[in-house]
């Protein structure tokens, strides 16, 4: 039953087994029920093996949205391992920010991108910081944009945070 395998996966995210992810790798691409996936999706991202990342970016851009919002988060988590993971990751949460429909999604795609900002390389850290704050800027979403703000104001970086204060000195933020 599908609780009985939500549970299961739920047991194996809060207590990671390498042995078990092949088996969730095979649940997330093809169980038939959109709340395994979606456990499977929150469960990975306590597994740090690298097969994981490939999986979740494509449930991130081709399952349903309580899939992707979870696959989003998991990405944050198991990317940051190394600047590698951690761009590949990056890409297609921006992506994903760009595209989705779904406000919830946009909004874990930018607290991914927060966490792993300190670990992609520079010319990334600039797309994202521009593309968070077109975001900001212009997202009909309000959730949206204050997952933006919130992660601006989150990233240590003195020149961003001028213009951050510049924005709201000129009357573009409140």
């Amino acid at each position: 039953s599908p609780v009985v395998r939500m549970s299961a996966v739920y047991a194996l995210g809060r207590n990671p087994c390498p042995r078990a992810v092949d088996i969730l790798l095979q649940i997330l691409q093809n169980d038939n029920n959109a709340y395994v996936r979606r456990a499977t999706a929150w469960s990975l991202g306590n597994y740090s093996n690298e097969l994981v990342l490939k999986p979740l970016v494509q449930a991130l851009h081709k399952d349903v949205a309580a899939v992707r919002l979870w696959a989003s988060s998991s990405l944050a988590e198991i990317a940051s391992n190394s600047e590698e993971s951690s761009n590949y990751a990056a890409n297609e949460l921006l992506l994903s920010l760009k595209i989705d429909v779904e406000p919830g999604v946009r909004s874990n795609c930018i607290w991914s991108l927060g966490r792993l900002y300190p670990h992609v390389n520079q010319t990334l850290k600039d797309e994202m910081v521009e593309e968070i704050i077109t975001v900001l800027m212009n997202d009909i979403e309000s959730s949206v944009r204050y997952e933006a703000r919130i992660a601006l104001e989150q990233i240590d970086n003195p020149s961003l945070q001028e213009r951050f204060r510049n924005l709201i000195d000129e009357g573009h933020l409140i």
